[in-house]
């Protein structure tokens, strides 16, 4: 910093109060049956100590940041904005009574550490550890109250071990349609077995019996062939095996999400990637899709984050449709004659249009699209799969796209009217949502419509809208809809569906049936640095390969040291350099896929409660307590109630974190925290029952921060310059918590120099300008102790404070508490402004009243506030408790009631004085004041007074010539 004047002393005071808070572990959160020692701060404020049961400790308060994937950057002053706000609060509940969670943790596998390893051949654990080291400094320089006894690392085998160890359960687990919910595969492999031993369990469950009845109808030859029932049983498991086409990059050598491709290439590195069929495995997330939905409406999250939820699980009523495939003889379409050749299977929400449909359109990927080609097509087809494979799936559904397609040679039978009509491929129909094939109705979707423009396909009217109808997505009465069986004709759009679906099921050409946009979770990568799986894989008798899951004593599964990251030539992942790891003394090996880095972000929460723990990923009755353990529901789930229940939020309070992360992080770790639930391994159904997502802090160009653009600014920087204090008032003054908004490092000198007005407020400037002389002489930095030489100021004395300082005081108190509960931290933050602004003036500052005035700052500036409440608790003599542990001040209604009025009083329309008067004076009364004034009468010698208007409670104007 430059050699100017600082507006106080922060580069001391900060250093000071923070190794205070680490010395003492200030802001340690307690679990049930932890020893609590009598001298913490804690222990003092709630009059506790030793082992204390759930029921024992004050009611719990679980604030949690997304945690932050440490990248070789460090941060910039964007990131610190959510972790600003969550601290506040934590201070603030702490305050209030609350036994606060707040922790830390770092989200570190991930595909940066990787590539640098590639480079350079440095282990991805050192570069991950170094960016923790930067990343830790960084966030405990800004003072944020984390218990970081509790800090977890997602790469650490401690961590990882309980990841796959939650794999492990998804894997040994199936999920119950009739039921709703997940079960022990146990339950299902005895049922298929010859000799089932656990029959009592299971054989009034309709899924297991039904299962086992279609197990045992097939020819007793079948069920002997080696590893059918394997196959039968592998089908249900919720972490399953499949074909899948992929995003894969070559240059990167790994499968990428569709949210790591961007515009045809991958978001790392923006090398090309393409579509590939690979076996991969999966999470069937799918099965959970009603459950994700319904539970939206128990937990307290915005609308608008709901939705996002909900459009990305898609959910759809209506039918399946199964249409014959026929193929095409010459170019007479009209004679096209049927020839069997497989079933089409389409999902429609509209399938009172059936007789609507003229051609339909499969996705490239779809697997009868080879088979039904013709000769004459297949260069076509090929040249168009091959393109198409270059695009992401948000471009392809682009509506705004011009329409691409190629016509197989191929038709099918529409099942309403026996019409033969062509089969097409194009890339806006994708093989991941529905059953990968549409029938088009262009008379009724825009999408459809232009297509069979482009194409001159025909255009046949299922439905009168009594309007033009082409191209018409609305409801009408429905029309030319009818063969020799049904007619739909001047049916409701409503009324249609229902017959039309009764006839196909009748017919077997179709079923209702709900759809939903959500795909199973692809779930592995072709990365080293990632946890790997838990599997291996053996050959049977008939030297067929199948996967199996190591035991939990095998756990962790470390990866294998290696010297070169890159996937072999071959093109398998990397762990498969490491053939001494691979190959296992028995013949079988290891699977050499790895997880997602979402794998480690979606239980973290749950490690916090106690992460400590060897022999649990976390503890049963630290569980209960944090989340919010209800005993009545769990008595009613599964018969068994505890001994006490706190009564609180259930889950975690309030969870804060950026907008990027508002679908697939919160869907996916929802979807685990399900699973878990539904095994009796947590006790909520829902993780998170309060979300808030932060904006974004822009460059002070207003664009996003990166270094490209050259706009990012670097805390460090700030915090050397104005104080983390002031950086983090700053992040909260910028405006509401959930809005974008732009970086202004003026705007940081601005809260600065609010954050002197305090000091100065304070402090005795005769003492503060004796210590800078001293500091500036001496040849080495001070250090805290040297703040002792700073005295209070004469005007604060231990004295009582008179009605308008106690006024001011609860008027602060009323509007920051509230502003508070709301997360409203700018008008907080401009209310103790106006504090500060009226406490100046006063001639004597009483020390109850600034003692209240530091509580409701330290939230927001928390070092400032501990040393001049030191510094009180040292001039006075104050048995004072620490700061974090303070009592929150309340205040008091009655003493914000006026009892007097300021009236203004005008002459002749001009203002001339004002008057305060009590708020229950007269007509009479305002009169008698005003022309007793001595400003007021000035202004009337030698006029007479015509008349005098007295608004009530408002003001005095008198009339003179």
């Amino acid at each position: 910093m430059s050699r100017s004047r600082r507006q106080y002393p922060f580069h001391l005071i900060e250093p000071k109060w923070q190794s205070f808070w680490d010395a003492q572990q200030m802001f340690r959160a307690w679990n049930p049956d932890e020893e609590i020692p009598a001298r913490h701060p804690f222990a003092q404020r709630h009059g506790v100590s030793g082992k204390l049961g759930a029921s024992q400790l004050p009611a719990k308060f679980y604030i949690l940041d997304m945690f932050p994937y440490p990248s070789g950057a460090g941060l910039h002053v964007g990131h610190p904005e959510g972790y600003t706000a969550t601290d506040i609060l934590a201070r603030y509940r702490r305050a209030r009574g609350y036994n606060v969670l707040h922790p830390m943790g770092w989200d570190a596998f991930g595909l940066p550490a990787e590539q640098y390893a590639i480079k350079t051949g440095q282990h991805p654990r050192k570069t991950t550890e170094q960016n923790i080291a930067t990343f830790k400094r960084q966030i405990q320089s800004l003072g944020f109250s984390y218990d970081w006894t509790r800090e977890v690392d997602t790469t650490d085998p401690k961590y990882f071990k309980w990841t796959q160890w939650i794999f492990l359960k998804l894997y040994n687990s199936y999920f119950d349609p009739k039921r709703n919910k997940a079960m022990p595969m146990t339950l299902l492999e005895d049922a298929l077995s010859d000799n089932p031993k656990l029959k009592n369990d299971w054989k009034d469950d309709p899924f297991l019996s039904g299962t086992r009845k279609a197990w045992i109808e097939n020819p007793p030859a079948e069920q002997k062939t080696p590893g059918l029932r394997r196959e039968f049983i592998d089908r249900w498991r919720l972490a399953y095996v499949s074909e899948q086409p992929v995003w894969w990059c070559e240059q990167l050598g790994t499968v990428l999400a569709n949210e790591e491709v961007v515009d045809g290439k991958s978001e790392v590195g923006g090398f090309p990637v393409l579509r590939k069929p690979m076996r991969q495995w999966m999470l069937r997330i799918t099965a959970y899709a009603e459950r994700l939905l319904d539970d939206l409406n128990t937990i307290d999250w915005s609308h608008s984050l709901k939705e996002m939820q909900r459009n990305w699980i898609g959910r759809s009523e209506g039918a399946e449709v199964d249409f014959e495939v026929a193929r095409s003889e010459g170019d007479d379409r009209a004679a096209q004659r049927k020839v069997p050749s497989g079933k089409i299977r389409v999902f429609t929400t509209r399938p009172d249009t059936l007789f609507g449909a003229t051609y339909m359109v499969l996705s490239p990927e779809h697997k009868l699209v080879d088979p039904i080609t013709t000769p004459e097509q297949r260069e076509a087809i090929a040249n168009y799969k091959t393109e198409v494979a270059k695009k992401s799936d948000l471009e392809r559904t682009e509506l705004a796209k011009e329409k691409t397609g190629v016509f197989t040679g191929a038709c099918a039978i529409n099942p309403a009217n026996g019409h033969a009509i062509p089969i097409w491929i194009a890339d806006y129909v994708l093989a991941s949502y529905g059953t990968g094939a549409i029938m088009a109705v262009p008379a009724h979707d825009e999408r459809d419509l232009e297509f069979a423009t482009k194409f001159d396909l025909p255009v046949v009217q299922p439905a009168d809208p009594k309007t033009d109808w082409r191209g018409f997505t609305d409801e009408g009465a429905a029309t030319n809809s009818a063969n020799d069986e049904i007619s739909l004709n001047g049916l409701s759009t409503s009324e249609a569906k229902r017959k039309i679906i009764d006839w196909l099921e009748t017919k077997g050409l179709g079923k209702r049936t709900i759809n939903y946009k959500l795909r199973d979770w692809l779930f592995s990568r072709q990365r080293y640095w990632g946890e790997p799986f838990p599997i291996v894989w053996k050959k049977d008798a008939a030297e067929n390969w199948y996967h199996e899951a190591l035991p939990e004593s095998a756990l962790p599964v470390l990866p294998p040291p290696l010297e070169d990251y890159k996937p072999t030539p071959e093109g398998e992942p990397p762990l498969a350099r490491a053939r001494d790891w691979v190959n296992l003394p028995d013949g079988s090996k290891r699977e050499t896929n790895t997880m997602p880095q979402w794998a480690g972000s979606c239980w973290y929460y749950l490690r916090y409660l106690e992460a400590r723990n060897s022999t649990s990923f976390t503890g049963k009755n630290a569980e209960h307590y944090w989340m919010g353990w209800d005993a009545e529901v769990s008595e009613r789930r599964t018969g068994t109630g505890p001994r006490t229940s706190p009564k609180s939020t259930p889950g975690v309070d309030l969870y804060v974190g950026g907008t990027e992360h508002a679908v697939l992080h919160l869907l996916y770790a929802r979807f685990w925290h399900k699973v878990l639930y539904d095994l009796d391994c947590v006790s909520t159904a829902e993780p998170f029952f309060k979300l808030v997502n932060q904006g974004l802090i822009l460059g002070e160009d207003g664009q996003k921060m990166s270094k490209a653009r050259g706009n990012v600014v670097n805390p460090d920087d700030m915090v050397n310059e104005f104080g983390a204090d002031a950086l983090r008032l700053y992040e909260m003054f910028m405006g509401p918590l959930q809005d974008s908004k732009p970086w202004s490092t003026q705007g940081v000198e601005g809260v600065y120099r609010f954050l002197g007005r305090v000091w100065r407020m304070f402090v005795d400037e005769k003492s503060e300008t004796e210590f800078e002389q001293a500091e500036t002489a001496a040849e080495t930095p001070g250090s805290g102790a040297a703040l002792d030489s700073i005295k209070l100021g004469a005007k604060i004395k231990d004295s009582p404070s008179t009605q308008a300082q106690t006024r001011t005081l609860h008027a602060c108190i009323k509007k920051v508490t509230a502003d508070l509960e709301h997360l409203r931290f700018n008008t907080a933050i401009s209310a103790l402004m106006v504090f500060v602004n009226e406490a100046m003036t006063w001639e004597t500052q009483p020390v109850a009243v600034l003692r209240d005035f530091l509580i409701l700052l330290n939230p927001f500036a928390p070092h400032l506030a501990e040393e001049l409440w030191a510094k009180l608790q040292s001039r006075f003599k104050l048995s004072l408790p620490a700061l974090t542990y303070a009592v929150w001040p309340e205040f008091d209604p009655a003493l914000l009631v006026e009892d007097t009025l300021e009236i203004p009083v005008q002459v002749n329309g001009k203002l001339r004085d004002v008057l305060v008067v009590s708020i229950n004076a007269t007509a009479q009364e305002l009169e008698s004041a005003a022309l007793s004034s001595d400003k007021v009468r000035q202004f009337l010698d030698g006029k007479t007074v015509k008349k005098i208007i007295v608004v009530p409670n408002k003001l005095v104007n008198i009339v003179a010539v």
